[in-house]
């Protein structure tokens, strides 16, 4: 008597489509950072300062972001001025999340003819290896999905070489959905990663989502 192997076809992709779909749901989260460096081999001790961008004075966001950039500063080894004249280092930032649609490809839906997923490619056949018959795979297709690139830029000037730039560094972070507040943390810790990492390196930076 022969045996009827849709239904087990079935539970088998569908456990195959569940590992997929979990497989999807990423843990960790990756900023790629831009720098540029000639950082002075004499800067750790030394004092800094941040100073707003021209109309962030009262803006609680840039100071909300701010606070996250003193927390990840302390890698530099530079140490926050109590008064901004004291400082020997400036250190300036700006962010944005500008919205853009790309493409990518994905499976398109399966239909379900019945207790099996179809059409599926591949073969199926009895225990000891392949045979029988042929399934066919799902197409893959073209779907617009829209974005958002979370970037911040910092940079600091010495005000011993006449405000000359000594760091400049961008991290970006591209996700589905718009929620730079989120975001952000990754982005000040990927800025100081490394610090201060190669002149002109571009590296890819991964963290694990709490």
């Amino acid at each position: 008597m022969g045996v009827n192997r849709w239904p087990m076809l079935g539970r088998f992709f569908a456990g195959l489509l569940a590992l997929l779909m979990l497989a999807g749901c990423a843990s960790s989260i990756s900023a790629r950072v831009t720098t540029y460096e000639k950082w002075p081999g004499d800067a750790p001790g030394q004092k800094y300062t941040i100073a707003p961008m021209a109309g962030q004075d009262s803006n609680l966001e840039y100071q909300s972001f701010a606070d996250m950039i003193r927390a990840s500063i302390g890698r530099t080894g530079l140490v926050e001025a109590g008064n901004p004249s004291e400082a020997r280092f400036v250190v300036s930032f700006s962010y944005d999340n500008p919205m853009s649609q790309s493409w990518v490809q994905q499976f398109a839906e399966p239909y379900f003819p019945g207790p099996f997923f179809g059409p599926w490619a591949g073969y199926y056949g009895g225990p000891y290896g392949f045979g029988g018959g042929m399934f066919y795979s799902p197409p893959v297709i073209n779907t617009p999905v829209t974005t958002f690139k979370n970037s911040l830029t910092v940079i600091i000037k010495d005000n011993e070489l006449d405000g000359a730039e000594v760091y400049r560094s961008t991290s970006v972070v591209i996700t589905e959905s718009d929620n730079l507040p989120a975001v952000m943390p990754y982005l000040t810790n990927a800025i100081f990663d490394g610090f201060p990492a190669n002149n002109g390196s571009v590296r890819d930076i991964s963290y694990t989502i709490d």
